[in-house]
């Protein structure tokens, strides 16, 4: 077993292109460290509908530029079998460790196979490269990034030409086609003969950002900002520049793109702690709100102004986000039909209800909102907007900023606020209060656990409140494909529970709706929420035994 193992470490040794994995990896079969070499040879990192994602370092089971190499062979071929060849495949980066080289090893293979391929200038968000697919009519897209995951992690995220991230069955097809790439030897690299793209493809997608603002309204909304160490800030202030909207107040210590992210435990501006500068920076700036993207700007945050939260600022939710812009939209008249995921709050389907509009719901991931007929509008509770299909088949945190910035401007008009909003949708449709019970973990079998006993054991009652009805997603629906999750549905109130595609997370996400009267008794709406949620979430993990 551990001469296997030794074996196996000195064949992919051989092969891999970098010095730096080599070296990696030589240490580690000369100290004889089998169980490091076992945590890296198990398996291989799987490619899946978020492609890959995972920690760097040498080895088939960590992110590496020879792993990446095989994707990049087994995309080619894919898209030759599928009649693509001579197609141009678009590659865009952000500015993570290995980010850069994972790009122009991807731009080389595509070459040596026989496809076009044009790289993003520098390190941009990832709405920038599902927005150029379709803007350069290319047959496939590459984002190399881990979006917030941790400054160890790096991913490969495959768009095709329609803009829209990879669904069943191309995932499988994919997989399969990377699983059939020979020796990495095999695998022709030129040095050369793909494009650098210029400026002019950020400068189409600024133009086309405009476009999600109405003609001549307020732009007077001030804001602080935060790229959360990652590629925003560039891109945001130049949207910001174009729209005239003041120019934002930058968290200094984070607006630099920096692999190390070295002010926050986790890039990610719903990890407890990871707003605390941008709070500190409004707490002196005194702005009308906070907007805050990851570190591949796909998603966006916002912060506002909230007396009764310690320090003065509270961060919404992602839900709360959510239909917050949808009733802009609405109030600005557009038609179409409003789409979000399973796991997002239920307020988005009665504000397209009574505004006469479409509404779908979807799996998770915008790989599915996306391809919804006739999308206006599609969010996901967990920080991700498409608020311009037409321009961007994905979750874009610059768009979505504008978006808020426009509606708190528009607000602000009328001496109102984001949260003035958000009480008058409650009063309208009942008060929404969603939470999540999210539980990381070292070692997956205790999702798989979890998961297990619930199926086995699925709870009668959770805070209270019967349940209703369970279904096990695994199953599918008459709406929805398979997946793997379960769904509860309670007296006034709906829990799902499913683990996450892209960290060791399993994830419960809870929603109650509380009827609200009148004004007055919003704030006792707001505590029975509350309450409600925590004995959820507590019950909840008393069933799943996490």
């Amino acid at each position: 077993m551990q001469h296997d193992l030794i074996a196996q470490a000195r064949t992919w040794l051989a092969e891999d292109p970098d010095p730096e994995t080599r070296d990696e990896l030589a240490a580690l079969i000369e100290a004889g460290d089998t169980a490091e070499l076992a945590a890296r040879f198990a398996g291989t990192l799987q490619f899946g509908t978020a492609g890959l994602r995972g920690e760097l370092g040498a080895g088939p089971l960590r992110m590496n530029r020879s792993v990446v190499i095989r994707a990049a062979a087994g995309l080619a071929a894919y898209l030759k079998a599928q009649g693509q060849a001579g197609g141009l495949v678009v590659i865009g980066y952000d500015a993570r460790y290995k980010s850069e080289d994972f790009a122009r090893d991807t731009a080389a293979v595509m070459v040596g196979a026989g496809l076009r391929a044009a790289v993003l200038p520098r390190p941009l968000p990832t709405p920038v490269l599902a927005y150029a697919i379709r803007h350069l009519g290319a047959v496939a897209g590459v984002e190399v990034t881990a979006s917030h995951n941790p400054p160890r992690d790096n991913g490969y995220k495959v768009y095709l030409g329609d803009g829209s991230q990879i669904v069943p069955p191309a995932d499988g097809e994919i997989a399969a086609a990377i699983a059939a790439v020979g020796p990495l030897a095999d695998v022709v690299r030129p040095g050369d003969g793909w494009e650098t793209l210029g400026e002019e493809v950020l400068e189409a997608y600024l133009a086309r950002t405009d476009a999600v603002l109405a003609s001549g309204s307020p732009r007077t909304a001030r804001t602080v900002y935060t790229a959360m160490h990652g590629v925003g800030t560039s891109v945001l202030t130049a949207a910001f520049a174009r729209a005239g909207f003041p120019e934002p107040v930058l968290v200094a210590e984070q607006a630099e793109p920096d692999p190390a992210f070295p002010t926050v435990a986790f890039p990610n501006p719903e990890e407890p702690g990871a707003m605390d500068l941008a709070f500190a920076t409004a707490r002196r700036a005194a702005p009308d709100l906070i907007i805050a993207n990851d570190p591949d700007a796909d998603r966006c945050a916002v912060a506002v102004p909230d007396a009764a939260t310690e320090g003065g600022w509270r961060m919404l939710r992602g839900d709360e986000v959510g239909a917050l812009l949808a009733a802009h939209l609405v109030e600005r008249g557009v038609s179409g039909v409003f789409a979000e995921s399973i796991v997002s709050s239920s307020l988005l389907g009665r504000i397209a209800e009574k505004a006469g509009l479409g509404y779908e719901e979807t799996l998770t991931g915008f790989k599915w909102i996306a391809r919804v007929d006739g999308l206006r509008y599609g969010y996901e509770e967990a920080l991700g907007y498409c608020v311009d299909p037409e321009g961007v088949r994905d979750k874009d945190g610059i768009t979505a900023a504008l978006l808020v910035v426009e509606l708190a401007s528009v607000l602000k008009e009328q001496g109102r606020t984001l949260l003035d909003l958000l009480d008058d949708l409650a009063l309208t449709h009942g008060l929404h209060a969603t939470d999540q019970l999210s539980v990381r973990v070292e070692d997956l079998t205790v999702i798989a656990d979890a998961m297990a006993r619930l199926r086995e054991q699925p709870p009668a009652v959770l805070a209270g409140l019967a349940v209703t009805s369970a279904e096990d997603l695994s199953q599918g629906t008459p709406a929805l494909p398979p997946t793997d999750g379960l769904r509860y549905h309670l007296e006034g109130a709906r829990v799902i529970v499913r683990p996450s595609g892209t960290e060791p997370k399993l994830k419960c996400y809870l929603e109650v709706v509380v009827p609200v009267a009148d004004a007055a008794g919003l704030p006792a709406a707001r505590a029975r929420g509350a309450e409600l949620l925590a004995g959820i979430k507590r019950d909840l993990a008393a069933a799943a035994g996490i």
